[in-house]
């Protein structure tokens, strides 16, 4: 049997693209002389369209094939002006040439992209719903800074080291503040979604695998702006640092299993403790009425994103200053310092060092542990400063009892 050729497979997704577009179309079109001009048809045959263009002429073709589609979707448009102002079905036509015409050279890229103009005609009035009725201008303006802050400062900046004793990279350092402010606005939006003493624990979990810092410095920011969420937010923080050690876990175990055998209770007696002191925070919350917010207010504060950021950048020269003061006076010294910033970074090199037979197994379990403690010593001052004494009196002896089963855990094994 003759082997398939791969132009039938593009073909079939060109074909589906159009039939996928051209169902909502058709659904949507309408009966009599005012229906619209495209349905089900017209757009398989569009796609159709594109994909033969690209074989027979290329490029040069699919652009006379998109013109010709264009001229007949503004002609369809002007004739049905009067009736329906809409260019959705006129653009989507346009679109659906070209996805066709895609097709042929990225099959699975055009399927992705087909699957979601589909999407968006499908969904057209939960989004005019939620456009209209559940946003407002703070939440609009929010969206905008944080998809300029991501999307064009970001890229923007320089991915080096720079600044005293070469401590500071602008990119991870930016890097602080996107995170700082998507775990802002997931934590908003689940308080919108579900409640504060529902959201805010499920957000500080789920955001602890972004970033456990960011998570902490979020949740006090959001009881700084709103006190009567102290409960819940605690628990979110204390139950990101849950995140903290599965990722331990997953890293040290992919690095060096040896590594992971000689830190397994350690990590253990440190992730069960997040677990019960973030539940019994969490259990508090759920007994604590809290009102649902009156009116919607920001999604995140850019002033706070800012403030940790700089504070990162104080602690980052601190470390590096004193590493250029004191030396690397052997492994705990380093991942101690490191650990300031990020603790799996510190666990994974250390275990490289046991992988590459430079450093015991039993000798990693102090120098990752030492991360660990210093890296909630940053925990603990984004407590403070972000969410003040009543957050930071709550979240930091949490932070002690998890540092200290991890400590106890390593003493057990010893």
């Amino acid at each position: 049997m003759p082997p398939i050729s791969p132009l039938v497979f593009n073909f079939a997704v060109a074909l589906g693209i159009g039939l996928l577009i051209g169902i909502d179309r058709e659904r949507r079109k309408g009966t009599g002389p005012s229906r619209s001009p495209a349905g089900i048809r017209t757009f398989t045959i569009t796609s159709l369209c594109g994909a033969v263009a690209v074989i027979a002429g290329g490029e040069l073709l699919l652009a006379v094939a998109t013109v010709g589609v264009f001229a007949l979707a503004a002609l369809a448009y002007w004739r049905a002006a009067e009736r329906d102002p809409g260019l959705t079905t006129e653009i989507a036509l346009v679109t659906t040439v070209l996805l066709g015409g895609l097709a042929i050279h990225e099959p699975a890229l055009a399927a992705g992209l087909g699957v979601i103009v589909a999407g968006l005609l499908t969904a057209r009035t939960a989004i005019h719903r939620f456009v209209r009725s559940a946003l407002t201008e703070d939440e609009v303006r929010d969206g905008l800074i944080f998809a300029g802050a991501t999307l064009i400062v970001l890229p923007l900046l320089p991915d080096k080291a720079i600044g005293p004793y070469g401590a500071l990279n602008p990119r991870t350092i930016w890097i602080v503040v996107v995170l700082v402010m998507g775990v802002s606005a997931l934590g908003y939006i689940a308080v919108r979604l579900v409640g504060a003493r529902f959201g805010l624990p499920l957000a500080g979990l789920a955001s602890g695998f972004v970033s456990s810092i960011a998570t902490i410095g979020a949740m006090g920011a959001r009881v700084a702006r709103k006190g009567e969420l102290l409960e819940a937010a605690v628990a979110g923080a204390v139950l990101s640092t849950i995140a903290t050690f599965v990722q331990l876990f997953l890293l040290i175990g992919a690095t060096s299993t040896a590594t992971l055998a000689a830190l397994s209770v350690p990590l253990a007696c440190g992730g069960a403790a997040a677990v019960i002191y973030g539940g019994i925070f969490t259990a508090i919350a759920l007994r604590h009425k809290v009102e649902q917010q009156a009116e919607p207010g920001h999604a995140f504060s850019l002033r706070t994103a800012l403030l940790f950021a700089a504070m990162l950048s104080v602690i980052l020269v601190a470390s590096a200053a004193l590493e250029d003061w004191f030396g690397n006076a052997g492994a705990l010294a380093v991942a101690g310092l490191a650990g300031l910033a990020d603790t799996h970074s510190a666990a994974v090199s250390v275990a490289s060092l046991v992988a590459s037979d430079r450093l015991s197994a039993s000798d990693s379990v102090v120098p990752i542990l030492a991360a660990l403690t210093t890296n909630t010593f940053t925990k603990m001052i984004f407590a403070f400063t972000g969410g003040g004494g009543a957050f930071a009196w709550r979240v930091i002896p949490g932070l002690v009892l998890v540092v200290a089963a991890s400590w106890a855990g390593a003493r057990f094994l010893g």
